[in-house]
């Protein structure tokens, strides 16, 4: 995920943060110092732009009372912002260099907020549990081959965190905030509503970005729905009937469903039980369909080859961000804007 780095100028320091941010040469003197040379691979390209920083952190809508989970800290300016609106940030980063110099530069910058900050060292993807009070917020600039993955992972090892922030590579933004019928609608689509309400925030030009990348960036905003989740149907229910659905995306229901159900003739009970028409395929339902689908019929034997029920957890580099972007999008109630 791309680290991030701010400022007008070196040391820069946004009124009332006692944060002085870093900027540019501040990153690449950085850099240099610790032999670090972005890399393509894992995706890291470090914001250097102010006013980008600026623009997240509000975005975020952070209260004095969030503690905030940042995935992907990189040199900390986000960091440095994040601590000084919120009561605390638990930033998680693969790299081991970068999570090791972390505390010396907020310690540096902003010796008043260093108690706030817990860096874990670990793939965000994987990790199960964090340090201190649990977090709030999600805050992450997410790599282009673990983005999604990462999300649903949070939401479902982290219930506490009710809203977030990410910026993910363009494309993806589409695919996670699609909805049905869309073009870009498919099962990160439907994953991620069964969580929560998530719309296009806006978009990041890659011009700032060090080093710049090929590809735009884009910020999806998500809101978990309130109160508890009902017990039945599952998520993992859920998310077998979608992955059967989307698997073999032109099949209609009753055919992709087939070997969830045991039987074309199960899946087409099951799903005229829900009150959905078996002639149609899986990008023309929501996920109320979807969960009513597994409410009504339970596969005879496991997901289809191949399928997950759960969030995905691919390998995530944590200190690398797939660039995202989109046209930015009206505020929804409950949602950062």
């Amino acid at each position: 995920m791309p680290g991030t780095a701010g400022g007008d100028a070196a040391g820069a320091e946004p009124a009332g943060t006692g944060a002085a941010l870093l900027g540019p040469a501040d990153i690449r003197a950085l850099a240099a110092r610790l032999g670090i040379r972005p890399a393509k691979r894992l995706g890291q390209n470090f914001v250097t732009d102010a006013g980008t920083i600026r623009r997240i952190t509000a975005m975020a809508q952070l209260t004095p009372d969030d503690v905030v989970l940042e995935v992907g800290p990189g040199f900390g300016s986000l960091t440095l912002m994040l601590l000084a609106a919120a009561r605390r940030v638990i930033a998680v980063e693969l790299d081991p260099v970068l999570a090791a110099e972390l505390p010396r530069t907020i310690a540096a910058r902003a010796p008043s907020l260093a108690g706030r900050l817990d860096v874990v060292t670990a793939d965000a993807a994987r990790v199960r549990e964090l340090p201190g009070d649990p977090p709030t917020v999600l805050v992450a600039n997410l790599p282009y081959n673990a983005s999604v993955p990462v999300v649903l992972h949070l939401l479902a090892t982290m219930p506490s965190v009710r809203r977030g922030l990410v910026m993910v590579q363009a494309e993806v933004a589409d695919r996670m905030s699609a909805p049905p019928g869309s073009r870009t609608y498919g099962v990160p689509s439907v994953k991620l509503a069964w969580y929560g309400e998530v719309r296009r925030a806006g978009s990041v030009p890659r011009s700032v970005f060090w080093p710049v990348p090929r590809v735009d960036s884009g910020l999806v905003a998500f809101a978990r729905h309130p109160g508890a989740r009902p017990a039945a149907p599952s998520r993992e229910d859920v998310f077998a009937v979608v992955d059967a659905a989307f698997a073999q995306r032109r099949k209609t229901l009753r055919a992709a469903l087939a070997a969830w159900a045991g039987s074309a003739a199960s899946a087409e009970r099951a799903i005229r039980a829900a009150g959905v028409d078996p002639g149609l395929r899986g990008e023309a339902l929501g996920v109320a369909e979807f969960s009513r689908i597994a409410a009504a019929g339970r596969p005879a034997a496991g997901p289809a080859p191949g399928s997950t029920s759960g969030p995905a957890a691919g390998p995530a580099p944590g200190s690398t961000s797939g660039p995202a972007a989109g046209p930015a999008a009206g505020p929804a109630p409950g949602l950062p804007g």
